[in-house]
């Protein structure tokens, strides 16, 4: 559907692990602050949701990005107009079954072992 699928490079090979890690340690950063855990890798048939985690009745859909450096821009920088859309249904996809659901989106950027999460992002 237009998505880039990962080649088996070496490279790709190792975005997709940086990217697992920062996943992971976001989710025991917002775990640590009180946050549970609805999903991981939430996928549904409009796109995947890195992070869906819980707290105070909000339901945050959190964005993911993982760098090695700033060199390039702030991580959050790379959360453009068609990934929000793409958030928006996702989280119209999880309301169906969850019509109550109050939902809010998070970006959450990783830098080394820095972590800064953006709430209400978009």
């Amino acid at each position: 559907k237009g998505e880039r699928i990962l080649q088996n490079t070496s490279k790709d090979f190792h975005k997709k692990l940086l990217g697992r890690k920062g996943e992971k340690s976001v989710l025991k950063y917002l775990c640590d602050r009180g946050y549970k855990t609805i999903k991981t890798n939430y996928k549904t048939p409009v796109g995947e949701a890195d992070l869906i985690v819980k707290k105070d009745g909000v339901t945050y859909f959190v964005e993911v990005k993982t760098r090695t450096t700033r060199l390039f821009g702030d991580p959050k920088d790379a959360v453009n107009y068609k990934k929000i859309e793409k958030y928006g249904k996702i989280a119209e996809y999880y309301s169906l079954v969850h019509p109550n659901a109050e939902i809010s989106f998070a970006v959450a950027e990783v830098v080394g072992d820095d972590i800064n999460v953006i709430f209400d992002a978009f």
